[in-house]
């Protein structure tokens, strides 16, 4: 009898292990996602700024499974586990288990702020790009007609919030944007005043990468007209007003919120199971404290036991992809039985693009720090190996390359569902 392993979430981690499990004679794997795609989360905001499609950084998580029998897709949603049962209870049934992981990823931490959860624009899933990106061009098309100073900059000014690789990606996008293709498209708003902010409680931006890439961006995000402020953090968010914690009142209705991110408590695990920022803490092996059959990996674990990251791991691709390699890894020992290998990440170094032949990267083995353009094609090369799929890097490199011949794209298309009676709604006939 194959041994039942239920993934839940199909990001990094969750996608990795399933596709290391395939065609593995000694497992059945059933992956849940609330979606029915995998998609590529450092690109979601050239998706919101409307450089990519939506389907240039997703695909299909059953085409990815086509010709390994024992893969199967479970589209639905956790809502709890049953450990004494061995059984998870989804939004649309129950699924029985030998071994169960956690994959699920991190969602967005609003830090108890209800205005900033309400009426911010998030960027974590690729509903909130579609959703920003309708957001962003209406707010340009109702600055076009606007007739008070003080409407049209409610409407054009920017503040971002989090001065992480995602923070300075999307504030550097904006500036390039603003001087070029809103020219171009918009003639009415030039000289209009508006401006982008980027706001970050640290001392410095890019917070984990070295000082020579923090000032290098600091110094090229500035050159792009980009105003930077640091030390500080967003309060509030009401009335069309982002309120800063050094006094700062920012008149906008455009908030973007890259600040920070939350793991997600489980119905069914004990709080005692739980760690800094509700990641669920785990051993080497990725078992989760106080459970033989239940695993954790990617952002939504907090790993003991690896002596150079006493603080746990950092919340990024790379963590996720490795310890699903390794806990694939401990899988195939254990049908073996034989003992399974510890978990110690690899960093493989940091990296972000601010903008056209504009990029920091750092290498920690050796010790490289990179700038400018060779960098830039650095960031370019290894964000094109790491989609998922040849149509989704054809179609990526595809943009890349007219944006960057043209100063220019034309995805900027405001697509809304339509908005129809529901069933039980008699449709009002005007005679």
């Amino acid at each position: 009898m194959r041994k039942r392993v239920i993934i839940i979430g199909g990001g990094f981690g969750g996608i990795n292990l399933a596709q290391a499990l395939g065609k593995n004679k000694d497992y059945e794997v059933t992956l849940v996602d609330k979606n029915n795609y995998n998609f590529f989360p450092p690109l979601i905001y050239q998706v919101a700024t409307a450089y990519l499609e939506p389907s240039a950084i997703s695909y299909p998580i059953r085409k990815l499974f086509r010709y390994k029998k024992n893969l199967h897709f479970r589209l639905g949603e956790l809502l709890k586990v049953m450990p004494e049962e061995n059984k998870i209870l989804l939004s649309n049934g129950i699924l029985e288990y030998d071994e169960l992981v956690f994959a699920m990823g991190a969602e967005t931490n609003y830090f108890g702020m209800d205005n900033v959860k309400k009426f911010a624009i998030p960027m974590k899933t690729l509903g909130d790009a579609i959703q920003m990106r309708n957001r962003l061009l209406t707010h340009l098309e109702e600055a076009a007609i606007a007739t008070e100073k003080e409407e049209i900059l409610k409407y054009l000014n920017i503040v971002v919030a989090g001065g992480g690789p995602t923070g300075v990606e999307i504030s550097g996008m904006f500036a390039e944007m603003r001087s070029s293709i809103i020219r171009k498209d918009y003639p009415e708003l030039i000289n209009s005043g508006a401006k982008i902010y980027l706001v970050d409680g640290g001392h410095a931006l890019l917070k984990p990468m070295s000082e020579k890439s923090q000032q290098h961006t600091y110094e090229a995000l500035t050159k792009l007209g980009v105003e930077i402020v640091l030390d500080s953090h967003v309060n509030d968010f009401v009335d069309d007003k982002v309120m800063i914690s050094d006094g700062t009142v920012i008149h906008t209705k455009n908030l973007i919120w890259a600040a920070g991110v939350s793991a997600m408590a489980v119905d069914g695990i004990p709080v005692t199971s739980y760690g800094r920022g509700k990641r669920l803490l785990v051993n080497p092996y990725h078992q989760v404290a106080g459970f033989e059959h239940i695993y954790a990996i990617g952002d939504t674990c907090f790993q003991t036991g690896d002596t150079n990251f006493p603080e746990g791991h950092p919340q990024v691709a790379q963590v996720a992809i490795q310890q699903a390699k390794n806990l694939a890894h401990n899988f195939r020992q254990l049908a073996l039985g034989k003992p399974a290998r510890g978990f110690l990440y690899t960093d493989k170094g940091s990296m972000a693009i601010i903008g056209k032949n504009k990029a920091v990267v750092d290498l920690p083995k050796p010790h490289v720090h990179m700038s400018g353009f060779i960098a830039w094609l650095t960031w370019l090369f290894i964000h094109l190996l790491s989609l998922i799929s040849y149509r989704n890097r054809f179609n990526t490199m595809y943009n890349w390359t007219v944006a960057y011949f043209s100063n220019d794209q034309s995805l900027r298309m405001i697509i809304r569902p339509v908005d129809k009676p529901a069933d039980h709604e008699p449709v009002k006939v005007i005679k």
